[in-house]
């Protein structure tokens, strides 16, 4: 019992850090190309199989990999929002892990998202944790720039 409260408290009770100063994960060569950057809790994200700034279209089969306290019951939520930051009328959806989500390290998900109905021009996925909690000061999220075909 007294592992399980550590570990929950770890993975979804402290407050992570939100320094957007932070750098890009290594080999993300478009975000340095055409100054796109990945916002928000950058540092959280391992990996991911869309690139920054990438076109999208259709209907695609998306994987990543984050760490620190995403996931709750094994879901992770998924938004595409515009330009300004307002979601678009996809969701939210949910991801599915496909490793452990009970641990302190990488937890990695995979998703599908349909493109096909989507206001084309730029925009962003939005990782954001499942917070149980709905305390908005334990809200954490990652944005990566996209642009939709």
């Amino acid at each position: 019992m007294v592992a399980i409260a550590i570990l929950a408290y770890f993975a979804f009770i402290k407050p992570q850090n939100t320094n957007d100063n932070s750098q890009i994960p290594a080999g993300d060569t478009a975000n340095k190309k055409d100054n796109l950057e990945i916002l928000g809790n950058k540092n959280d994200l391992v990996s991911f199989s869309i690139v920054p700034g990438e076109k999208v279209s259709g209907v695609r089969n998306v994987t990543g990999s984050v760490q620190g306290g995403y996931f709750f019951e094994g879901n992770i939520i998924i938004n595409i929002l515009d330009a300004d930051k307002n979601p678009l009328p996809y969701g939210p959806g949910y991801a599915q892990v496909t490793t452990d989500w009970m641990t302190a390290g990488p937890v990695s998900f995979a998703f599908d998202l349909d493109f096909t109905a989507m206001s084309k021009g730029p925009a962003y996925i939005e990782i954001h944790n499942d917070n149980p909690s709905d305390l908005r000061e334990y809200d954490k999220n990652i944005l990566i720039p996209i642009v939709i075909e």
